[in-house]
């Protein structure tokens, strides 16, 4: 299990510290920590590794940063960005948004579960991690559809039991 720290608008300093914080909180549950954007924050904080998009760091120069031990994540929306990230150095590839998603604005159409498809064929053996618009109801048919993950954010939060809605999860995705 993993930890993205997205946190856009924090300065760096706050940052450094929330990743350290997670870092800490994780360890325990053998949990790793990425961090979205800032390698430089990953490496300070000790975190697993970091994940980049198509407007950040190239992941070949945020793998120079966090090291060859490090996971490297890169967002793709298109076959063509699929296409690109597998020449890059990444750990995975993440897909999305596959289903509509109102946790934040993306700037992409929903690709749907034929580009998870599309994308776990070409990608194989490197994982692909679909993310956007994933509820307990959809995650099966996203790993069905070849994902090895699935990336949630909002449905965590349904009924306001982070720890419940979690193990249903696992439960569901076992």
């Amino acid at each position: 299990m993993c930890i993205q720290v997205r946190a856009k608008a924090l300065a760096s300093g706050p940052l450094l510290e929330l990743c350290s914080l997670a870092v800490k909180e994780a360890a325990p549950y053998r949990a790793g920590v990425i961090v979205n954007d800032r390698a430089d924050v990953a490496v300070l904080a000790g975190a697993a590794g970091v994940h980049v998009g198509q407007d950040d760091l190239t992941p070949g120069a945020a793998r120079a940063v966090v090291g060859a031990e490090a996971i490297v994540g890169y967002s793709t929306h298109t076959v063509e960005q699929v296409q690109t990230a597998l020449r890059e150095p990444v750990s995975y590839i993440a897909v999305g948004p596959v289903f509509g998603t109102r946790t934040k604005n993306t700037g992409h159409d929903a690709v749907g579960l034929d580009l998870v498809a599309t994308a776990a064929r070409l990608a194989a053996p490197r994982p692909v991690v679909a993310i956007g618009g994933i509820t307990l109801e959809n995650a099966s048919s996203v790993i069905a559809a070849g994902a090895a993950s699935v990336a949630i954010i909002s449905d965590l939060l349904v009924d306001r039991d982070v720890t419940g809605r979690t193990r249903a999860y696992l439960r569901r995705l076992a």
